[in-house]
Parts: C-alpha cells; structure tokens; sequence
C-alpha cells in the first residue's frame, strides 16, 4: 500500500510541475507580444499623421507648376471670341529696343510633308558663320523627322528654340480657318496643340519653350489667353520676310531691309527651295551697315 502510495505521489508531481509553466508561457507570452503590437500600431498611426502633415505643407502643383492641359481648357470653354487674325489681342509683334538698332529674326519649321520637313542648310550655316542670333519656331512634326538636326539647333548657344505647335495649326476655339487650313476646334483642343509642340521640344532638348506661334501664325484672344495660362508668350510679327516660303530673294531682301529698330521677322528654315537663305544672306550684311544688331526674343521680352 505505502509503496502504491509512494508511486501515485511520484507520478503526479512530475505532471504537476509541466503544467505550471505551460500556464505561465500562455499567460505572459501573449502579453508582451499583444504590447509589441500596439506599440507597432502607434508608431505606424503617428508616421501617416506626419506624412499628412508634411504633404499639407508642400505646394500643390501640377507639372512643374503648370495647370494641367484639360484644367486650362475648363477654364474658357463657353467663351466666345471676338477677335480673329495675326495681331490679336495679347499677341506680340515687337520689342521695345530702347536706344539699341536691334531687330529679332524668327524662323519657322513647320513640319508635315516632304516640302515641310525639309532643312535650310544653307541658311543656317550663313547664321552660323556671321554669328547672327535668331529664334527658331519648331513644330513637333519637325522634330520628329529632324531629330538630329533640331538636337544639334537646339544645342547651339547661338539659337533658342521655341514652340510652333503640335500639328501646325491656326490657333481658335471654334475651328477658324486660315490660309484654307482648320484651326483648332475647341478650348481643350487649343491647349493640347500648344502643350503637345513644348512637350515634344521638351523632351528632345530638356529645355521647355517660353515662346508661342500658331501654325500659320493666326488666332483668336481666348486662344492667346490659353497659351498664356499654360505659361507661353504669343509671338507674331511685325515683318513678313518670305511670305511663308513663297517670295523670292529680291522680294525677301526688300522685306528684311524695310525693318525698323524693334521689328519680329517672320520667315523660314524649312524651305530651302525658297528664296528665304539667299535673300537673308544679302540683306543681314546691309543692315550691320546701317547699325542694326540682332536679338533672339528671350533678350527683349522678359
């Protein structure tokens, strides 16, 4: 008896002991990880009220600082223009030169086509050559079929490049037409010509453009106002000098010699079949004659 006593005392000792730190692994363990856990979970909740926090401070921008294309265009969709033409309200024609006898040549690369997409060599290394600063308006299809070309102009630190649309058409809100050529037809469809020709110049040249012309340098005034709330300024002209690549040297000559001191002349690089290279080669060298110097835009219109 005392022996079957001894051995049920010595069986349930043993059994006794093991349950007594079982119980206390599942008392104390969970514990300290459910502590673990909240404090996780309040470290995390205090980040995203930082995060909030420093977001709220940061300024809400939209590329770059620039309204997006389809927020410019809601903001004049209903207006009805008055005006239609190349010298428009809040479209530049000149400078103010001061005392200087300076005047800007502009050409144009238009794009589309054989005849479009053509390079005035010629023309451009007579620039070269006697050091004459000019803006250059470049349209996207241009660039497309040029991009070497228009990598080595946009480098050269005697050019800057600006923005002659997306698909080369007359800028307007209801489809104006000009030269036979359809305009742009609506808010949405004005702002995406002129932020499609400064993206694609963007991209090939890291550089955004600050200078707007239409293709067939036509607009209407809310249209000018949409390029300007997408951060360009509209440039025309004060000189037609090849009359959209159709004149010929003499005429050309005659148009860039009757330049006066703040003039914008408006001419060609993408036609060299016209009379553009050789009458700018013959009148450049008569107005240094005169005193006259030549600007590129972003000299004269801050």
């Amino acid at each position: 008896m005392q022996a079957g006593s001894a051995h049920s005392v010595t069986a349930i000792a043993p059994k006794t002991d093991i349950l007594t730190r079982k119980d206390i692994q599942s008392v104390k363990y969970p514990r300290k990880i459910n502590e673990v856990e909240i404090l996780l979970a309040r470290i995390k909740n205090l980040a995203v009220v930082v995060f909030l926090f420093l977001l709220f401070l940061l300024p809400v921008t939209v590329g770059g600082g620039e309204h997006s294309c389809m927020e410019v265009a809601r903001l004049f969709e209903g207006e009805k223009p008055l005006e239609w033409g190349q010298e428009v309200t809040g479209v530049i024609t000149s400078f103010d030169p001061g005392d200087a006898m300076a005047v800007a040549l502009t050409f144009d690369a238009c794009g589309g086509g054989v005849k479009g997409n053509g390079y005035d060599g010629e023309l451009v290394e007579f620039l070269r050559k006697e050091k004459i600063p000019a803006t250059l308006f470049v349209n996207a299809r241009w660039i497309r079929s040029n991009p070497d070309i228009f990598a080595e102009l946009a480098s050269d630190p005697l050019f800057e490049i600006a923005n002659h649309g997306l698909e080369h058409k007359p800028l307007s809100v209801n489809g104006k037409k000009a030269y036979g050529i359809s305009g742009t037809a609506s808010p949405a469809e004005a702002a995406r010509e002129i932020e499609g020709g400064a993206e694609a110049i963007e991209r090939a040249s890291g550089k955004r453009p600050r200078f707007f012309r239409s293709g067939t340098n036509h607009y209407d005034e809310i249209a000018v106002r949409i390029a300007e709330e997408l951060n360009h300024r509209v440039v025309g002209c004060s000189v037609n000098g090849d009359g959209g690549s159709t004149f010929s040297p003499k005429q050309v000559e005659k148009q860039i010699l009757s330049a006066r001191p703040g003039d914008i002349i408006l001419m060609h690089m993408n036609r060299p079949e016209g009379g553009t290279a050789e009458g700018v080669t013959t009148a450049v060298p008569a107005l240094k004659e005169r005193g006259f110097s030549f600007v590129r835009l972003s000299e004269v219109l801050k």
